[in-house]
């Protein structure tokens, strides 16, 4: 997340572009989580950076919150999540998808869905975006992020694996 403005669709009249204040501020944060697509529950810690430290150290605060749970983590084929220097807890088992596609993440749809929420809003600082961050953080209940992450084919999945 950051301070460049997310821009969407606004209605206007046929033939009109829609217009909005934008700010092309490139200053970030970077927010890691997990979900549990069946029961909605979600794990999220915001970092400075997007890499293989703080991906390790993400790892290592979520293993030690679910300390006596197996934990198998859906992940995309990012270079910080296969570095050959990353530690990973014992109770975590990290699972690659196949390159290119986003569609079968879980929690690809969540990040969509918080970035609609931020869309054409403008922030005069990092601080104010994380402050909005969180709010919409705190709004997410088990039931709303159960309903944006539980594809059928990821539940059917994990019933046929009897997970």
């Amino acid at each position: 997340m950051g301070l460049h403005t997310i821009q969407r669709r606004k209605l206007t009249g046929q033939g009109i572009k829609p217009h909005g204040k934008v700010q092309w501020d490139f200053i970030y944060l970077w927010l890691y989580g997990v979900v549990e697509p069946q029961t909605g529950a979600g794990f999220f810690y915001e970092f400075t950076h997007l890499d293989t430290v703080c991906f390790e150290k993400f790892l290592e605060l979520f293993a030690a919150a679910y300390p006596l749970d197996l934990h198998i983590i859906q992940l995309d084929n990012g270079g910080f999540h296969s570095s050959l220097n990353l530690n990973i807890p014992e109770n975590v088992i990290l699972l690659f998808q196949p390159a290119y596609s986003p569609e079968v993440n879980p929690i690809e749809r969540l990040w969509g869905y918080i970035k609609e929420q931020l869309k054409w809003l403008r922030f005069d600082g990092i601080e104010e975006l994380r402050e909005a961050l969180q709010k919409e953080l705190k709004k997410l209940t088990n039931e709303v992020i159960a309903s944006l992450t539980g594809y059928p084919f990821i539940l059917n999945g994990l019933s046929v694996a009897n997970i």
